[in-house]
């Protein structure tokens, strides 16, 4: 991305946790350690099922005496629901912000040249009131500013920033292997730390208990990762979600998300995987991206 463009990505929701029992609320039940969350450092962090499966994935970020929570948008009317059945007694209110607030994506050029940044994963300063974050998961997804739609244009136009179209920031997601699109379909069919969790810092293996804690902890602990999402590159043909990545006659892996941004559970292991070959989908041709931080 360039230092003066701004992606408005409105394919992403917010949610705001708040209430006496937020903190203790969201430590319960989330992979990462909310402590970690002030107004100066923001987290990535994910929801699982008890038995450690993936469910949605999220950004949490510190705003008045509350949370933030930056999901993509298709999810988030299903994480609202998930986090009401959670709080049971809990003195914890969740609203559905998603029409009021909208996430932009910077460039890591632009955070750092902006006052009082720190080249840190998660720092987080504000632009008036409003929070800028130095993406979490790598620097080079740049960062992200979550603002109310009613000051957005006038605090670009204070920024010096250009509103350009957001696939330049999903390509470059996608060259990093992070998915942020249509992951409603990765929801109950992979673990949480096959989605690369721990190299994106969305798990924190010294905090207490969370739902699905056990099960990746038994996966860390006794060194049984042996699947993860990848990024797919299609040279040839189309594919579609469900299909089985074959290396000759020999299954590889299973095309998760389909559309735009293609990703796969593919089983890897770092000394035999080779990124350079072709693996056959039916009648397409595909390779494996590998990300920079694999």
């Amino acid at each position: 991305m360039n230092i003066n463009s701004a992606c408005i990505l409105e394919d992403r929701g917010i949610l705001f946790v708040d209430g006496e029992d937020a903190k203790d609320f969201l430590q319960n039940i989330i992979t990462n350690d909310i402590n970690k969350v002030n107004d100066a450092n923001s987290c990535f962090a994910s929801l699982l099922t008890p038995q450690g499966k993936f469910l949605f994935d999220f950004l949490v970020i510190k705003h008045k005496k509350g949370y933030f929570i930056d999901c993509e948008k298709i999810q988030i009317n299903d994480l609202f629901k998930q986090l009401s059945l959670y709080k049971l007694r809990s003195n914890v209110q969740i609203l559905n912000l998603s029409n009021e607030f909208v996430v932009v994506a910077l460039s890591y050029e632009k955070f750092n040249s902006i006052k009082s940044s720190k080249d840190k994963l998660g720092f987080t300063i504000k632009y008036e009131e409003d929070p800028i974050l130095l993406d979490p998961r790598n620097k080079r997804l740049g960062a992200r500013l979550v603002i109310n739609l009613e000051k957005l244009y006038l605090s670009l136009k204070k920024l010096d920033l250009k509103s350009v179209k957001p696939e330049e920031y999903y390509n470059l997601s996608f060259d990093l292997g992070v998915p942020q699109q249509n992951t409603n379909k990765l929801k109950d069919k992979i673990f949480g730390i096959e989605c690369n969790f721990e190299e994106l810092n969305a798990i924190d293996f010294k905090k207490g208990c969370y739902v699905g804690q056990e099960n990746t902890s038994r996966i860390k602990l006794k060194n049984k990762l042996t699947k993860r999402l990848l990024p797919v590159k299609i040279i040839e043909g189309n594919i579609s979600e469900g299909d089985i990545i074959f290396n000759k006659d020999t299954e590889i892996g299973k095309v998760l998300i389909d559309q735009n941004y293609p990703f796969a559970v593919i089983k890897y292991t770092s000394e035999k995987f080779d990124f350079n070959s072709i693996f056959k989908i039916n009648n397409a041709k595909v390779k494996i991206i590998k990300p920079n931080w694999l």
